[in-house]
């Protein structure tokens, strides 16, 4: 598993004993077409690098089902729920297609990130990153959506 978790995009510039901790917890995970990756309210207990195929992220709307929020794929992380209390999914992720991914074991991680301290920086950092420019892609799809379009 490490040399599949040391070549993710996620783990660039990670320090070799960090790779290490974060491998321990890692394994193998295959998903088919339109297989839930995690479901809204559920557990959060996975933290997914995404090596082929894509995912899309969903939310519940109340009166309108399902609306696909975002489509990740190889070299994008799915979920950090895992790492906020109350560790709970707040959004679907569906494989799209044949989706192939290291599975990390959340409840795994969090004790080491708790135990070392520069592995928790680290994978906060990391996550931080994804975190803002998953908002930015948000923030632009919204500006297409609701903003202004008239023509000046």
């Amino acid at each position: 598993m490490r040399d599949l978790v040391e070549v993710h995009p996620f783990m660039t510039s990670m320090n070799e004993e960090s790779i290490e901790l974060v491998s321990g917890c890692a394994r193998n995970a295959v998903f088919a077409p339109g297989s839930l990756l995690c479901a809204e309210g559920g557990d959060a207990d996975t933290f997914y690098l995404l090596r082929r195929g894509q995912v899309s992220i969903s939310v519940h709307i109340p009166g309108r089902g399902s609306v696909v929020i975002e489509t990740v794929g190889a070299g994008d992380v799915v979920g950090w729920s895992w790492l906020v209390p109350p560790y709970r999914w707040t959004f679907d992720a569906r494989a799209m297609d044949d989706v192939g991914c290291i599975a990390i074991d959340g409840a795994c991680l969090r004790v080491k990130a708790l135990t070392d301290p520069s592995l928790g920086f680290a994978l906060l950092s990391k996550v931080s990153v994804t975190l803002l420019e998953r908002l930015q892609a948000t923030r632009m799809r919204l500006l297409d959506l609701y903003g202004d379009h008239r023509v000046q």
